[in-house]
Order: structure tokens, then sequence, then C-alpha cells
């Protein structure tokens, strides 16, 4: 069953989002070239703890820690651990928090030191996609005008979109109804309706589409090995516009000193 959100518990949603937006760029002053992805960790999950939220990823069905964190051909689920982060590499960090009982959830792909122009392309082209989905998630609108928007956008430069997973419902779930593919057609699937909020998040590949999954039930990699982007906002449907309650804001502030 999908649920529509009074303003209420949209302020909440916000609250957490915004809260997320805040432990990225924590994240953002610290990722760079031999940093170890559990280091970051540490800081988001005392960050997080610090402004009265609990890691929303943390005992996620088992997952150990409060960040996904995916590099390069790492699409997403990535744990961390002692691994030393390189020139060249890129990562993406999703990051979930609860507070008052709701969930935010967002993930940005940050470059570490001087990386491939194609790969950097591809992380641009990602997240332009991401708000051109957004620009389509508004009430009477439906779920496959969400994907089509992405992978219509990306595939025009040879990306591809992950099929196996998707965005998602919000609140006090982290994961509720409706899916939310990143591909899709036109006029088809769930309806969009005011009050919706949804997590959107383009997970898109420099090579071919296919996934595979690492033997620790978790970590989701390109079958090429190929680089994959990823970015996430979570938005509530409104009548003719979609209102993003997450922010980037704080993480670009930090990367463009």
């Amino acid at each position: 069953m999908v649920l529509i959100k009074t303003e209420e518990e949209i302020e909440l949603i916000r609250e957490s989002s915004l809260l997320v937006g805040k432990t990225l760029a924590e994240v953002a002053k610290k990722i760079a070239p031999g940093v170890t992805t559990i280091a970051l960790d540490k800081i988001a999950e005392e960050f997080i703890r610090d402004n009265g939220g609990l890691p929303g990823f943390k005992g996620y069905h088992g997952f150990p820690a409060t960040l996904c964190i995916s590099v390069n051909d790492e699409v997403v689920h990535g744990i961390p651990g002692k691994r030393f982060l390189q020139n060249g590499d890129i990562v993406s960090v999703d990051c979930g928090v609860k507070k008052n009982g709701y969930f935010g959830d967002s993930a940005y792909t940050f470059a570490i030191g001087i990386v491939d122009p194609k790969v950097l392309l591809l992380m641009k082209r990602t997240k332009e996609s991401l708000y051109k989905a957004i620009e389509v998630a508004v009430a009477g609108k439906r779920v496959g005008d969400i994907g089509n928007a992405i992978q219509s956008y990306v595939e025009g430069f040879g990306y591809s979109v992950v099929r196996d997973l998707v965005g998602h419902g919000l609140g006090k779930n982290l994961h509720e109804k409706p899916e939310v593919p990143n591909f899709g057609r036109r006029g088809q699937g769930k309806e969009l309706l005011a009050g919706m909020v949804l997590a959107i998040e383009p997970m898109i590949n420099l090579g071919v589409k296919n996934v595979t999954q690492d033997n620790d039930g978790w970590t989701i990699r390109t079958a090429d090995k190929k680089p994959s982007a990823h970015f996430e906002h979570d938005i509530v449907i409104r009548k003719g516009y979609a209102e993003i309650l997450s922010t980037f804001d704080y993480v670009e502030e930090v990367l463009s000193k």
C-alpha cells in the first residue's frame, strides 16, 4: 500500500533528509586519497548521533555499517572497511538517518583526486538524470515517467541503467511502496499522488547494465568491472511540481572550497 504523508510527516522526513545532507558534508570534508572507508563511516555515525539521529542503515537486514560506500565498479551497498581510497577513484556514499521516527536517505558520488574525464562525465550525467526525473515527478504522472526520464537521458550517452535495484517510497520505513525503477515507459506504473514521498536514485553504469553480488552478501558491482555512479534525493510529490526534501548544498559547499 502506498502511504500518503501529512504535512507534519513531510516536515519530519525533511528534517531527517537534511541531517543526511549535513552528514554527507562531514564525509566530504575528509574524503581524499589515503583515507579508509571505515574512517569515513565512523565520522558519519558520530555526527548523526551527535545531532539526535540514528544511523538508518546500521543493522538494517544485518547491514554492519552507517554508510554504504561503493568504489569505482561497486554500484551500491559497499561495506566500509580498511580499504584506502586512491587518486582516480569515484565513490558513491549512501547515507540513511532515522530521526523522530522517520527516515531520510540520500547518496552522492565523489571524485577522488584526478579522475578520468569519461568517468567525470558519467557522474555529471547521472546527477543530471536525477533532476530530470524530479521534474516529471508530479501528481498525475506515473512511476514509469520517472524511470523513462532517467533512462532516455543516460542511454542517449551510451550508458546503461541498473535494472536490479530501484528507488522507493520513504517514511516510517526506509523502504516503502512504490518501487521506483530507473527505467520504464511513460504513462506506465503506479500513479503519482500528492503527498507521496519517494527516494529517487539513478544508478548508472559506464558499461553494461548487468551486475553481480560479492560474497559478502551486500556489495553490488558491475559485471564488466567498469565504473558506476549513483545520486539520490528524497522528494514529495506535489500538484505541478516535486519538492526536494534532501539537499546536496552542504556537500557542494565543502567541495567548492
